[in-house]
């Protein structure tokens, strides 16, 4: 609610020690959506509306009224969501307009986005969010899903919560090779490592070895190329990851005189998007989900 975005805020300024906020974002959506799980969940149940956890939740009104008071307090430059939909988008960009007074509507998203996670494009956001509806900005994160599309984890041994080997498995949570071998993330993360999508990553692999380049430089580049996406978060194990990532990241799309720029070659974008029409929702498809679960996935989330 208002109270609680407001003196959050006030927190946040105090511990970062600054008078403002350039970007503020509500991390998860107020109300109840499939969306904002860590897990495999996509199917909307509106028996879950009534959960005591949602009940009374703040509405896209009272978010927009409270984001707006702090953006003309001068305490944030603008505010936006994460995890949410184009439903979540639309309406909280209605709020706004309804409460006028020049109430400041969200001008970014954040949300899951890479080769094998391209729902923002396909499900309403990429619409919602277009220069000539909402001119709402997206920032695209889990870029390299989770480290999968790096390509790290497709030799050598499995991630450390899939080895059935376990001392192996020991020895990959000694000297993790990033977040997949960990227990905690490693298995909260299990969607980027299902067999639908290892499959998707193993072609995309291929595909950036016949255009002699790593498949980390293709996942970037292919990300930073989309119409969708204003900004590409990026995330690393090492330093040497980091100087990696932003020498790939330094190219923009576009040119100074503001024409595109192709990053990747015509033919490979192509047979990207042929890879990907052979599973459009790969890290939402899975092969081990047990006879037994009776609609619960892999973390004990709601499925499908």
């Amino acid at each position: 609610n208002r109270v609680n975005i407001e003196r959050d805020c006030e927190d946040s300024l105090r511990r970062l020690g600054t008078d403002y906020i350039d970007l503020y974002l509500l991390h998860w959506p107020a109300r109840y959506t499939p969306q904002s799980n860590w897990g495999q969940s996509l199917q909307y149940h509106r028996d879950t509306e009534g959960s005591p956890y949602y009940r009374n939740h703040a509405s896209f009104e009272e978010i927009a009224e409270a984001m707006s008071k702090l953006v003309k307090a001068g305490k944030i430059r603008g505010w936006g969501m994460c995890n949410d939909n184009a439903y979540g988008l639309a309406a909280s960009c209605a709020a706004a307009k309804l409460l006028g007074g020049g109430a400041a509507a969200p001008c970014v998203m954040q949300n899951d986005f890479s080769l094998i996670d391209r729902r923002a494009e396909e499900n309403g956001v990429s619409e919602a969010s277009s220069p000539i509806h909402e001119n709402v900005g997206f920032m695209a994160y889990n870029t390299l899903a989770g480290g999968f599309l790096t390509g790290k984890y497709l030799s050598g041994p499995p991630p450390a919560p899939d080895d059935k080997d376990l001392l192996r498995g020991r020895g990959s949570l000694a000297k993790p090779r990033g977040r997949m071998d960990t227990m905690g993330w490693g298995r909260t993360l299990y969607r980027y490592r299902s067999e639908p999508a290892s499959q998707a990553v193993r072609e995309y692999a291929a595909l950036a070895d016949k255009y002699g380049m790593t498949l980390t430089e293709m996942a970037i580049k292919w990300c930073q190329s989309r119409d969708l996406v204003t900004s590409t978060l990026l995330a690393h194990t090492s330093m040497q990851q980091l100087r990696q990532c932003l020498e790939i990241a330094k190219d923009s799309k576009y040119n100074n005189d503001g024409s595109r720029r192709l990053l990747l070659p015509e033919e490979l974008m192509w047979e990207i998007d042929r890879v990907h029409m052979k599973n459009r929702l790969p890290i939402f498809a899975s092969e081990r989900v047990g006879s037994n679960w009776y609609g619960e996935g892999e973390i004990g989330e709601r499925i499908p």
